[in-house]
């Protein structure tokens, strides 16, 4: 096995999902809210949102879903019409909120500059909006190291499926087994082992160490984070 290319799960691999996104969600959901206090607890409710420690639970709809899976909850709980003009507003909303946050999960930079270094292309698949991976992206100094970067509204679909995987195959031209797929949830596993790329999996999302039994079964590599990519590579690109 020759890997020549690796294409990056956002939250929880690149950047920590829990500093990001609890923050930025609670700001979204009082802008959307207003000065509706009745609104605002239906909408943490509906998220497994904890508003004391600014955090969802492990298994809310936002933790590894885009807005337009998670959107008609929202919708539902603002007493407002499901659709493109609230998921729009709402990925803007957290765009913005979340660049505030952006919290990085170690150096992610220094590890893709390594990567890039070493001849691998590489590229981000996320269920967040795109242009808040590219702003996110842009933060994070990476941009002009992934020339590959898909949200779930760029046309692929989003995780599980392997709509965004095999797009960044064809991107490059090569074999699905030339291609990694790095996650830390069960959506970056199984998308990848549906396109038939090799599934690798971080423990640096919500549940941490806890993740290990639950992304094993699905990952042909489990590792503490992207930071253990350099040493697992070395042999394979050989």
């Amino acid at each position: 096995m020759s890997i020549k290319a690796i294409l990056f799960d956002k939250d929880g691999t690149l950047i920590d999902f829990d500093r990001t996104w609890g923050p930025a969600a609670y700001e979204t959901m009082r802008a959307l809210a207003g000065h509706d206090r009745a609104a605002l607890e239906r909408l943490m409710r509906v998220n497994e949102f904890d508003e004391a420690e600014r955090r969802f639970a492990p298994t809310a709809p936002m933790v590894g879903g885009s807005s337009a899976e998670y959107g008609p909850l929202w919708a539902e709980a603002l007493g407002r019409v499901p659709g493109e003009e609230l998921y729009r507003e709402m990925d803007d909303l957290l765009r913005d909120w979340g660049l505030r946050s952006l919290a990085p999960i170690g150096e992610p930079a220094a590890v893709l500059r390594d990567l890039q270094q070493r001849g691998l292309r590489l590229g981000i698949a996320t269920n967040d909006a795109e242009s808040s991976a590219r702003a996110q992206a842009r933060a994070l100094g990476i941009d002009g190291m992934t020339d590959f970067i898909a949200g779930y509204d760029s046309g692929f679909g989003s995780k599980p499926e392997p709509g965004m995987v095999s797009a960044f195959v064809d991107h490059h031209g090569l074999r699905p087994d030339e291609v990694a797929m790095i996650g830390d949830s069960l959506h970056d596993l199984l998308s990848a082992r549906a396109a038939g790329v090799v599934p690798v999996a971080v423990l640096t999302g919500p549940l941490g160490e806890a993740a290990r039994e639950i992304v094993a079964p699905h990952a042909d590599h489990v590792f503490a984070s992207i930071a253990d990519l350099a040493g697992w590579l070395d042999p394979v690109m050989a």
